[in-house]
Formats: structure tokens, C-alpha cells, sequence
């Protein structure tokens, strides 16, 4: 997980920060399986992904991508407040996958 990952769960109220922990770990346990409503492609940025999590009205998303083997990075998080996410969300997950993927890991 990437430090502006980390950031952005660490401020996230105790029930969303929990739930959005249990979202990661379902990432884990089945990977490139996991799909709707837990996880979504991102279309038009190749290898993005979005977990999606939801604590009553509140909906939270995670972007990650698969690195190797089993490994997956979550880069970023955004509070969702509008059904369309965000331009500059999705310019700075897939600015952090690239750094990442570069070898400059943050």
C-alpha cells in the first residue's frame, strides 16, 4: 500500500476505515477473481482498478493495481461525493501506479 493510501484510510471515521480494511483484505483473499460490487476495472487506464466501499450513505474508493504474483497496490482513496469519479482522482492513481511501476515507490 502506498503512502497516500495509508494517509487517506488513517483519517477515514472508525466504521468506514473498518469496513474499507475488510474490502482490502477480500482484494487479497481472492485477487483477480473479485469483482462487482467490491471491485471495478477503470476504464480508459489500463491495469486500474477500484475497490468500492460503501458504511450506510457514505461510499469511499480505493484505486490498486496487480504488481505480481499475488501483490496488489492500493495507490489512493477518494471520499465519493458525485456519481462520476473525479478526473483528478483517477490522474493521480494512475500517476502513482506509474511511479510505482517505474521503480520509484513512494
Amino acid at each position: 500500500m502506498l503512502q497516500p493510501a495509508l494517509q487517506f484510510l488513517e483519517a477515514l471515521d472508525l466504521k468506514m476505515k473498518a469496513k474499507a480494511y475488510r474490502t482490502i483484505s477480500i482484494l487479497r483473499d481472492f485477487g483477480p477473481y473479485l469483482t462487482e460490487p467490491h471491485s471495478k476495472r477503470i476504464t480508459g487506464i489500463k491495469n486500474l482498478c477500484e475497490l468500492r466501499v460503501k458504511q450506510g450513505n457514505n461510499i469511499c474508493r480505493l484505486f490498486y493495481f496487480h504488481s505480481e504474483g499475488n501483490v496488489y497496490i492500493v495507490t489512493s482513496g477518494f471520499i465519493k461525493k458525485k456519481d462520476k469519479t473525479s478526473k483528478s482522482e483517477l490522474d493521480k492513481a494512475e500517476r502513482l501506479m506509474n511511479m510505482y511501476m517505474e521503480g520509484n515507490h513512494e
